[in-house]
């Protein structure tokens, strides 16, 4: 059974490659930078987990989960997301707390507790953050294709995930009414500033530079464009 900083590679490797074009593999420097450990660390974990048959490493490229490394980082994901949409709907913490409690949690439970989460929740498809949570076959819904600082003026979204877990970020993004789930209309869209206006349904509009903007994953409204 993989260690706890085992699982927390994984689970970061598996984020990465999600992220990345077919075909690209996850770099080291991206791994040694999201998990905020020294170069000459990453590289004596990688080749462990290489050793274990979880990850195909090649020195100067970057790494590949095996079938093995996927399916166990797809199984830390799961308890993670499923105990964070926990946290927030059953003890009524905050969505922008409770990645860190995660964090620490998705070591400790087992697959036989968060079954009952998961069937307690009503097998939930998405976490707090509109992240998708990986199902008890191992199957991850694909995120949202758009973010909004692609969209147009004059196109009505709906926010459907932030990809930032940033607690500040979270909390901006709270007050300004633009959780998931939430309808917008995209008011203007100036490539020249950087920015994006939104109107909120039922709320003020909002001005977000184009790196936050990016951070907010959105699908067709109900509404239509």
């Amino acid at each position: 059974m993989p260690t706890s900083t085992a699982e927390d590679y994984l689970k970061t490797i598996l984020l990465q490659e999600e992220s990345l074009e077919s075909g690209q593999v996850v770099t080291m420097g991206g791994i040694s930078v999201a998990l905020e450990v020294a170069p000459g660390s990453v590289t004596s974990m990688i080749k462990t987990l290489e050793k274990g048959g979880l990850l195909t490493y090649e020195p100067y490229i970057g790494v590949r989960l095996t079938d093995d490394g996927r399916q166990t980082a797809l199984e830390v994901l799961r308890r993670h997301r499923l105990i964070e949409l926990f946290l927030v709907e059953v003890l009524g913490l905050n969505w922008s707390e409770v990645h860190e409690e995660a964090e620490q949690l998705e070591h400790a439970m087992s697959q036989k507790l968060i079954d009952r989460i998961d069937t307690y929740l009503g097998h939930p498809r998405v976490d707090p953050h509109g992240d998708p949570i990986p199902d008890g076959q191992g199957e991850l819904r694909a995120s949202p294709p758009v973010n909004l600082a692609e969209c147009q003026r004059g196109e009505s979204r709906r926010i459907a995930r932030v990809s930032d877990q940033d607690e500040a970020f979270l909390r901006f993004i709270e007050r300004r009414g633009l959780k998931p789930g939430t309808d917008i209309l995209v008011e203007m869209h100036d490539p020249i500033a950087d920015a994006v206006t939104v109107r909120p349904a039922g709320g003020e509009p909002v001005t977000l530079g184009a790196a936050a903007a990016a951070k907010l994953w959105v699908e067709p409204s109900e509404t239509g464009d």
